[in-house]
């Protein structure tokens, strides 16, 4: 019977572009500059890499629709190389395809890379593409600020929390982001808000104002992994390993019946289940030192956490105005900045949630360290509340 990759392998080199609006960079230059640190954290030389996975979601705006750019840019070894998209999961869906093939044997030394460039589109959000006529009669055009709105007031339709409560909280996920942005080097945003500004703010879609919502960014991010045993032999003291990496997406209950409420997503509460009992974690709020989740709008961050089993029902909101995931909360949120501040580049996001982790483990995060954390997890959500996908990773150091 299968029983996972917990502890079967570990990360020994990640690497960060600087996230933001890079008018000055091409897709190349971000994923060198990614690649250049992991190699040299992992103090390997890039011929033992033996096959690499790339995470890029709009094809249409970086590097093509093949896996071919990476090993251009980089000048792997004629490896194989395998381009990967998973919506907003994509650089985790990297990670997992490297994570996959070490577990099994399949290679000894893999790369993971995701990476997006979507300021030079010109767009304040997500691009749209030109999707072809069937496509476009087939979906009703959206906007995310408008489909995740609609989870905030199922949500608090659901509890019945007032809407200001409710705008209080998501107001109080900003400030926090905010406040652990201005601490990281890497982040594209780097300011702090008063909760006054963020309250304040032009709305955007009903209970969504401006600062509700994150932007979109350029930047890569990498990993380097192989199993425990060869880590050993390369890392001079503790390194970190991965202890679940679960997948869910939806199968079409949210918008077949009734049975959804709207105010929560299945398969993030589906995924989690299956990640804590990979990692062998039964108490998640008690266990769990940090997270990374999937901040794209305020609120989603707010739901999720009841969506990860970190808050009672109805009572994420609550958690959060007491300071619960704040940096000196008992289980920190978003310690980078998350999607919020650090910035958003789709293919590239997983990555650096998982970088941050990793970092926070191994004592590196320079201002913004934790005190001793254990394990960490990274939380990616991939469309929008109906129809997504939910991916979890946690990590922790070698036993």
């Amino acid at each position: 019977m299968a029983d996972g990759i917990c502890n079967k392998v570990a990360i020994i080199g990640m690497g960060c572009s600087k996230f933001g609006e890079r008018w000055d960079a091409r897709p190349e230059d971000l994923i060198i500059e990614a690649f250049e640190e992991a190699l040299q954290d992992a103090a390997i030389d890039k011929k033992q890499i033996e096959a690499a996975w790339f995470g890029v979601f709009y094809d249409e705006q970086n590097t093509g629709k093949s896996a071919y750019p990476l090993s251009q840019y980089l000048r792997l070894p004629n490896i194989p190389v395998t381009r990967v998209e998973n919506l907003c999961a994509t650089g985790t869906e990297a990670l997992r395809g490297a994570a996959y093939a070490v577990a099994a044997g399949a290679c000894d030394i893999a790369l993971a890379m995701g990476c997006e460039k979507l300021k030079d589109t010109g767009f304040g959000g997500l691009p749209e593409r030109t999707k072809g006529t069937f496509e476009d009669l087939y979906q009703p055009s959206f906007t995310p600020p408008g489909a995740f709105a609609q989870l905030g007031a199922a949500y608090a339709a659901k509890h019945a929390i007032a809407m200001d409560d409710l705008k209080r909280a998501m107001a109080h996920v900003s400030w926090k982001s905010h406040q652990n942005g201005a601490l990281n080097e890497k982040a594209h945003l780097q300011k702090k808000l008063s909760m006054e500004q963020i309250l304040e703010a032009p709305m955007v879609a009903y209970p969504l104002g401006v600062f509700d919502c994150c932007g979109v960014s350029d930047g890569a991010a990498c990993a380097i992994v192989t199993r425990p045993e060869i880590a050993k032999t390369l890392c001079d003291g503790p390194f970190v390993t991965i202890k679940s990496m679960q997948l869910a997406l939806s199968n079409g209950t949210e918008m077949g019946h009734q049975s959804w409420d709207g105010a929560s997503t299945i398969t993030t509460r589906k995924a989690a289940q299956r990640a804590y009992k990979e990692a062998g974690i039964s108490d998640p709020k008690a266990e769990i030192s940090l997270t990374e989740v999937h901040d794209c709008f305020s609120i989603t961050e707010l739901v999720l956490m009841e969506d990860l089993f970190l808050s009672a029902e109805g009572m994420a909101y609550k958690d959060i105005l007491d300071g619960r995931y704040d940096a000196d909360g008992s289980m920190p949120c978003q310690i980078d900045g998350g999607l919020k501040c650090f910035g958003h580049p789709i293919g590239a996001s997983g990555l650096r949630m998982t970088y941050e982790v990793y970092l926070q483990l191994l004592g590196r995060a320079g201002a913004r360290q934790l005190q001793s954390p254990t394990l960490g997890m990274t939380h990616n959500l991939g469309g929008i509340p109906n129809r997504n996908v939910a991916a979890i990773s946690i990590f922790g150091l070698n036993e």
